[in-house]
């Protein structure tokens, strides 16, 4: 994978949101599934800034320590 962010994050289609944010706060990631050079993550409060690229392998490896409690609030 050759690039590792996006310039302009609208310029896609799809973006989706965890189920545990709220609407109220704003203060939220989204990911674009089915990119085929990784998974694109935006903030959700500036949908036109970049979006940062991860690799698939990667991104899965950080979702699932994050559900096994691996991070710390």
């Amino acid at each position: 994978m050759t690039e590792q962010f996006i310039p302009d994050a609208a310029a896609l289609n799809g973006w989706r949101k965890s189920s545990y944010s709220g609407n109220e706060s704003g203060s939220c990631i989204e990911v674009l599934d089915g990119h085929p050079a990784g998974v694109p993550v935006r903030d959700s409060k500036n949908p036109h800034g970049p979006a940062l690229l991860f690799p698939a392998a990667g991104w899965s490896s950080f979702v699932s320590a994050v559900k096994d409690g691996e991070f710390p609030a």
